[in-house]
């Protein structure tokens, strides 16, 4: 499965929370990178620009300037999983991404009972989400 990132925050002691498409967020260190790779001391010799991290276009990554960057597979692969409230929803945009529907099946799950608002699925302003739990049952694993 090739993973997302949806947003990603600064936090202390040089330490990213990365929020991830299909609803996990994660803790990632970046202190053994100053070691490791010689470029990443910047960012400690240099704390604002570590506080400008951002994700990159697509979500693939995450970028400081044009020299600075992370993958999400490096980020996915050694983060820390950490509980949050919002663990296990997403938004109907990438539910509907990472298992190859439209927005208008998930739409009509809704209206036909398959999806259940308030246990299965949840409106918050113009955005729907859903659980992925409900995803599973109702279309068995992501396809991406």
């Amino acid at each position: 499965m090739f993973h997302k990132i949806k947003n990603v925050h600064p936090i202390s002691d040089f330490k990213l929370s990365v929020q991830f498409s299909e609803g996990v967020t994660k803790v990632y260190d970046m202190k053994p990178l100053f070691e490791k790779l010689p470029a990443f001391r910047r960012l400690q010799e240099a704390p604002a620009l570590f506080a400008c991290a951002s994700v990159d276009t697509g979500g693939y990554g995450i970028v400081w300037d044009d020299e600075l960057d992370l993958s999400c597979d490096e980020l996915w692969e050694n983060g820390t999983v950490v509980q949050t409230p919002f663990d296990g929803l997403i938004a109907f945009s990438d539910a509907t991404e990472l298992w190859g529907l439209n927005e208008s099946t998930l739409r009509k799950a809704i209206s036909y009972g398959k999806l259940v608002n308030g246990i299965d699925v949840c409106k918050f302003g113009k955005q729907w989400v859903v659980s992925i739990d409900a995803m599973k049952r109702e279309y068995g694993t992501a396809s991406k």
